[in-house]
């Protein structure tokens, strides 16, 4: 379903006006078709049945994933119209996907399922692939000059990808793509970064080069790291590069002070409760975004004892992996509550690394009461449910 959310992407950044979902692969289906107009950004969903419609609506950042679980093995064929473009998606029974996009009054290109969009974000048209997606149209593309992408063995010296390096360079992309979805519609001119845990960096001044020399915006910005020889040789890493308002600092995420208005916060794979204390200095700031990439979260795996549901806590690997679902589950909620719209996305493939989930949270203008509401109900049923004591709700003041 992933490849087909991905599809679905592809025809929202083409200003898609109207999509439909089409021949049911089963007769018996509820939905005959599917319509979905796009109203100033906003998209109502209309769900025909034989006798009635039935309407969703949804924003820009939920429709790839509902359409694609409105559609996948239980349709056939799929329709975009933007402006200038037809979408088509051509699906199988086994939900194999091909992907069309016809350009009005100019030849057809086809993507065809074999060779993927394996990233989304990209823009159209879209060319024919080739196996390793080398025609993709990626933020960080081929050929530029993007010295940190060279150092890491990334790009050769001429700008082109290893090969062994290119599901790296596919990675570090999503990632780029992740931001460019908020930045590029922020209209901020100026930004101000911390990232926390930034490790060896290289991600960090990828951030740095795709922010001054992409979007050409003003920018301060911090890594912090634990390791005096990391942040030694990252300073002088920036100063090769020439990148004078990025710096690296020795410090701990708890506690740590901003300089400056944060306006956004970056945390890669800050391990276990390192990511609550991240996300709490980010909601403190009150940072306009925030990417978070958990890592071991192992707090609640040692706290858990179900009430009702002692079938979770049973068998080791399963009382783990929901322990993970749950701790970055509550986190999520308490950004809601906190006042930002926040998701839940598939960063890398999970064949690269289980640690795969990014939470992006964007500060909302105002929080309707009912998602704020909502969002603490939620948590404290399963804090209750499980005896959990979460750090970050601690840290908010908010587990009396």
């Amino acid at each position: 379903m992933q490849q087909l959310q991905q599809y679905f992407e592809l025809m929202i950044r083409d200003n898609v006006e109207k999509i439909i979902i089409s021949s049911p692969v089963k007769k018996s289906d509820e939905y005959k078709k599917i319509v979905v107009e796009n109203k100033a950004g906003k998209y109502q969903i209309a769900k025909y049945t034989q006798k009635q419609v039935f309407h969703e609506n949804l924003d820009e950042n939920d429709i790839a994933f509902r359409l694609a679980e409105l559609s996948f093995q239980k349709y056939k064929q799929v329709n975009g119209i933007s402006a200038s473009s037809e979408h088509i998606i051509l699906l199988s029974k086994d939900g194999r996907a091909t992907y069309k996009v016809k350009k009005r009054a100019t030849d057809k290109v086809t993507l065809s399922a074999a060779g993927g969009a394996s990233e989304a974000g990209a823009a159209c048209p879209v060319k024919q692939e080739n196996s390793h997606n080398r025609k993709k149209n990626y933020i960080l593309q081929e050929g530029m000059k993007i010295e940190p992408l060279t150092d890491m063995g990334v790009f050769t010296a001429d700008g082109k990808v290893v090969n062994s390096m290119y599901d790296k360079y596919k990675q570090i992309n999503r990632f780029i793509e992740i931001l460019d979805d908020e930045i590029s519609k922020s209209g901020l001119k100026k930004l101000n970064v911390i990232d926390f845990g930034c490790g060896k960096s290289y991600l960090t001044f990828v951030v740095y080069y795709y922010l001054t020399e992409i979007m050409h915006m003003e920018v301060n910005m911090i890594g912090l790291d634990l390791k005096s020889d990391v942040i030694k040789k990252c300073n002088e890493a920036a100063k090769k590069y020439g990148y004078d308002t990025l710096k690296f600092e020795l410090g701990d995420i708890n506690g740590f002070k901003a300089p400056f208005d944060v306006d956004m916060v970056i945390t890669l794979h800050a391990c276990d409760t390192a990511t609550d204390f991240a996300l709490y200095n980010a909601i403190e700031w009150k940072a306009k975004m925030i990417f978070s990439v958990p890592c071991c979260q192992h707090e609640l795996n040692k706290q858990i004892e179900p009430q009702k549901l002692a079938i979770l806590s049973r068998y080791g690997i399963l009382k783990e992996r929901f322990s993970a679902i749950a701790t970055d589950a509550i986190r999520c909620n308490l950004l809601e509550y906190m006042g930002y719209k926040t998701q839940i996305l598939e960063f890398v493939d999970f064949d690269n690394t289980p640690k795969n989930l990014m939470i992006r949270a964007v500060k909302r203008g105002v929080t309707p009461p009912a998602v704020t509401r909502r969002a603490r109900e939620e948590v404290d049923a399963l804090v209750s449910e499980f005896g959990f004591e979460p750090t970050l709700m601690k840290l908010l003041g908010l587990n009396d």
